[in-house]
């Protein structure tokens, strides 16, 4: 093959790449203020927080990195934007974008919801419609997960399997792959952290299969593992009362029976009480083992090849709560080509996310290092004020000298004065 022939067969597979690979959204608020123009904030409520742009404090470039933040405290939030509506249909799903919760999140959303093009932007709110919701969820200890929740015949749908989310303060990229074959893949950080089918992880249908109403246990049938022993006896001896008097005791001295009632030694537990008796157990000659309820096909049961399918996506919406606020939200890509998503995430993310880890590790180590000569200055302080007690402490007691010295004359004196009168 001629170098003609290679290049021209590149062109040809570039050519089909660039028309297989569709990014219908794209956001990374790189043109300053004219975000504003695309994202529609929702006035379904008086008081939704406000969003600021800002690639917060700390990052890893100054204008990449810029993104809406939330920017009051226990706030709803409720912006998004549009799109050209399209279909899903015989192609995969990528929706992806990232997260910084700067501010040591406690609890509050980080996700995203996919809306059908009919959405009213300017109503949007936490009941509204949507086909997809993805992304981190934080409150408290207890939740830190990923949601991946899908609309299936006019019901939302909560995946079964648990997903961890990050929870530090870095930037993070969150994706989620929806394939024709009705399988999907959640990945962190570019990382695979979850995978499967639909059907299986999700309650869009009925079981396939159900308990069969019609089987019943057999009455004959015997599923104890172990039995009484029929030929073990209870010892004579065994019976022993549980708790006894204590033989030790002694009716005090100064008991008296017409005030006190009679008297009574305290209870004590019995060192010969050998508990309730039971027969030792044997091995049930008539077990047949646990009794398997058998299983029909479920007539409820219908397949779906098209639970992925989604025919008038449009709305791309921030509709979340916060208590403690400061998530930056930036690079949202919507497309049909897992390769194309993957690319934007290396050219973006990829690109800043250690410049942004190095830049918090330096504010981190000033801050403790400030932190440390703060706590130095204070133990120097509280020596010197121990110092400063202790020459006080001094001073006093060197003033208490002089007088003891003067005490102890007179002392001698008097002494002195007693002798000579003893010699006269």
């Amino acid at each position: 093959m001629g170098k003609m022939q290679v290049l021209g067969v590149v062109a040809v597979l570039l050519a089909v790449y660039c028309v297989h690979a569709t990014v219908y959204f794209r956001e990374e608020f790189l043109d300053g203020d004219e975000w504003r123009s695309r994202w529609i904030n929702s006035k379904h409520k008086s008081d939704y927080g406000e969003w600021k742009l800002t690639a917060g404090n700390f990052y890893g470039d100054a204008e990449k990195d810029k993104g809406l933040q939330t920017s009051q405290d226990a706030r709803f939030y409720a912006a998004s934007a549009r799109f050209d509506p399209f279909s899903n249909e015989g192609k995969s799903l990528v929706i992806q974008f990232t997260v910084k919760h700067e501010q040591k999140i406690d609890c509050g959303g980080g996700y995203v919801k996919v809306f059908p093009a009919d959405l009213e932007q300017t109503e949007m709110h936490g009941e509204s419609s949507y086909y997809i919701m993805f992304g981190p969820d934080i409150c408290g200890y207890s939740t830190k997960k990923v949601h991946v929740i899908f609309n299936y015949k006019g019901k939302n749908h909560l995946i079964k399997k648990e997903i961890k989310c990050k929870d530090d303060e870095l930037t993070h990229l969150y994706t989620l792959i929806l394939n024709p074959d009705q399988t999907y893949e959640v990945k962190i950080d570019n990382e695979k952290v979850e995978s499967g089918s639909l059907e299986e992880d999700w309650d869009f249908l009925p079981p396939k299969k159900i308990k069969d109403p019609e089987a019943k246990k057999p009455e004959d049938w015997d599923d104890r593992a172990k039995i009484d022993d029929a030929d073990d006896t209870k010892p004579e001896d065994w019976d022993k009362a549980e708790n006894i008097p204590d033989p030790d005791a002694k009716k005090p001295e100064d008991w008296d029976e017409d005030m006190d009632g009679e008297w009574e030694p305290p209870m004590i537990p019995n060192p010969e009480y050998k508990g309730e008796w039971k027969p030792k157990q044997i091995d049930n000659p008539n077990y047949k083992g646990s009794w398997v309820h058998p299983e029909i096909d479920n007539p409820e049961y219908s397949p779906d090849s098209n639970i992925y399918k989604f025919d008038n996506i449009g709305v791309l919406g921030l509709d979340l709560w916060q208590v403690k606020t400061g998530t930056i939200f930036d690079n949202f890509v919507i497309t049909d080509d897992v390769k194309e998503a993957d690319d934007i995430a290396k050219e973006t993310w990829g690109v800043t996310k250690e410049p942004e880890r190095k830049m918090k590790q330096e504010i981190d180590d000033l801050k403790r290092k400030e932190e440390e000569e703060k706590n130095k200055e204070q133990d120097t302080e509280a020596a010197d004020e121990e110092d400063e007690e202790e020459e006080e402490e001094d001073e006093d007691a060197d003033e208490e000298e002089p007088k003891d010295d003067i005490e102890e004359a007179l002392s001698e004196m008097e002494e002195e004065d007693v002798k000579h009168k003893d010699e006269l």
